[in-house]
């Protein structure tokens, strides 16, 4: 279901998403190797809890923790574990924030110690293509002219679009309406509007951008074997144009 948020009702996410924003940052200062998936869901999940929120994915559709940390060819919804962090892998962290009874949600991927300049080349390729996507997050707009843009910025590299999982709609719930591909023609779709409040999620590989899902039920991994990123914010649609709500100060 779509639903427009108030001005009161986006401050209210605003600082959610500055305490999800705070929390990401965390984890990037606490990425390492030899640290284990699970340490980093814990301090993730104790953060958001001391500063008065609740994780947001922890218990979504069954998920078991707060955040979905998913190494080199998983792209999203790995399930924290004993596994450790190695140096040159790339890390996806996913989590959510729920506060004063809005959801946010974003994401990053980061590189453990030095890694293959292919896969910094894609961390950053992913984190622009959201830049040039959000751009496009303007009210009277399509939600497709947010898709189209990802992937004409993405299609020159030649890396793969995760295109069996999409953007959103987020705030009431997790998951509302639209669904946001990266992908897709321009001028199509759901005319963008004021009020609304959309997690806009590149996921790109350097292979193919099939994936499968492992046993465990949730682990997305690239059919490939390929390295996968993920960068996510969610963004409000205030006076016509985009606002990142999960960023460390937000005026509204």
């Amino acid at each position: 279901m779509l639903y427009i948020k108030s001005l009161s009702n986006i401050r209210a996410m605003a600082e959610g998403g500055r305490l999800l924003f705070e929390t990401l940052e965390l984890l990037k200062s606490e990425i390492r190797p030899g640290i284990s998936t699970k340490d980093l869901n814990k301090s993730a999940e104790c953060f958001i809890i001391k500063n008065g929120a609740v994780p947001g994915f922890k218990g979504y559709g069954g998920f078991p923790a707060g955040v979905c940390i998913s190494i080199n060819q998983e792209v999203i919804h790995g399930i924290p574990s004993d596994r450790v962090l190695k140096r040159g892998d790339i890390v996806s962290l996913d989590a959510g924030v729920y506060y004063k009874g809005f959801h946010t949600d974003a994401a990053r991927t980061y590189a453990v110690g030095e890694t293959s300049s292919q896969a910094r080349a894609l961390i950053e390729a992913t984190e622009r293509s959201f830049f040039e996507g959000m751009l496009q997050a303007r009210a009277g707009r399509r939600i497709s002219d947010i898709s189209h843009a990802v992937e004409e910025y993405i299609k020159p590299f030649g890396y793969g679009i995760v295109r069996d999982f999409t953007g959103h709609g987020v705030g009431f719930e997790l998951h509302e309406d639209p669904a946001i591909p990266n992908y897709g023609r321009p001028g199509r779709g759901l005319r963008i509007q004021e009020g609304m409040t959309l997690a806009i999620e590149p996921m790109i590989t350097l292979g193919s951008g099939d994936v499968k899902i492992l046993e465990d039920g949730w682990t997305t991994v690239t059919s490939d074997g390929s390295y996968a990123a993920h960068y996510e914010n969610t963004v409000a649609i205030i006076d016509g144009a985009p606002v990142i709500l999960t960023a460390p100060d937000v005026s509204i």
